[in-house]
């Protein structure tokens, strides 16, 4: 296992088209490169942010015919780069397991290595279904299937939790992939505008320190087709919760050196990973959760 790699994450406005995405991903992606970094990574919704869910249907394509997913390995492979794909949107329908008649998408993930590999995928888990309270409203699930598995990848500094955008709010799946051997975590993401104010930073930096992980968090910027507003701040944090890069606002590239040596260093400084208890789960309270 190598001791130290350069880690880049990308930081764009996902338009409504794949052609223009590719264009300036790819661009992204080879900026990174020759700038240093080993292992560049991009937000969620790299191929497109389309949010009429018929349009957005008929233009997702299964992965075997994705022109984003195909035209990214052919980058990785030309800039000898590791390469993180934040997600895309995956047809489901040829995939075992689709149910006949069934028409929604994966949010998936992809690690690629220099050779153009598929290494790894994930599928997105919690689906981001909220109504915001200045009027924004999403139903993550009318479009896609949440995933349901966990997955670590090996790349040569050590071991990778994938995870996407809202999985950032459910804890106990960083602290699985961490205990399972994750030394670092992605958390690709196009958070909206009012959470990213307020939670985008406090909660990446509790999943750095709660694991004793770095974590790489690509993210959305700017404002997408019919008006929906990311808010960028693409992060890169240490294990001690150290933010090592972050892009505030606009398009561009974030980079930091990454010390493998930090994980072990942060993990016997707070060694909370081996003093997990088991214990009982408090009984359901008679009344139900607030807001619900």
């Amino acid at each position: 296992m190598r001791d130290a790699f350069t880690a880049a994450c990308i930081q764009f406005t996902s338009a409504r088209d794949y052609e223009l995405n590719i264009r300036l991903v790819s661009d992204l992606v080879r900026r990174a490169r020759d700038g240093g970094a080993d292992f560049v990574m991009t937000p969620e919704n790299t191929g497109l942010t389309e949010p009429n869910g018929k349009l957005r249907r008929e233009k997702a394509r299964d992965e075997a015919n994705h022109p984003v997913l195909a035209a990214l390995r052919e980058v990785a492979k030309e800039t000898d780069a590791w390469l993180l794909i934040g997600s895309l949107a995956v047809d489901l329908s040829r995939e075992p397991g689709t149910a006949p008649g069934e028409h929604r998408l994966a949010n998936r993930s992809y690690l690629v290595d220099p050779s153009g590999s598929v290494l790894a995928r994930y599928d997105k888990i919690h689906m981001f279904d909220v109504d915001l309270a200045g009027g924004e409203s999403y139903r993550e699930s009318n479009a896609f299937r949440p995933g349901g598995d966990t997955v670590l990848a090996e790349t040569p500094w050590g071991m990778l939790g994938m995870s996407v955008c809202y999985d950032l709010r459910f804890p106990h799946l960083y602290r699985a992939l961490a205990q399972a051997g994750a030394d670092f975590l992605a958390i690709p993401s196009a958070f909206t505008v009012p959470t990213g104010k307020a939670h985008w930073h406090v909660l990446l930096r509790a999943r750095a320190i709660e694991n004793g992980c770095f974590v790489f968090a690509p993210a959305q910027w700017g404002e997408h087709a019919e008006g929906r507003r990311t808010y960028g701040h693409s992060l890169i944090v240490d294990p001690w919760g150290e933010v090592l890069a972050d892009a505030g606002k606009g398009v561009g590239i974030i980079s930091a050196r990454i010390e493998v040596a930090a994980i072990a260093k942060a993990r016997r400084m707070v060694p909370s990973l081996q003093h997990d208890r088991v214990f009982t789960k408090p009984e359901l309270a008679s009344r139900p959760l607030a807001a619900v």
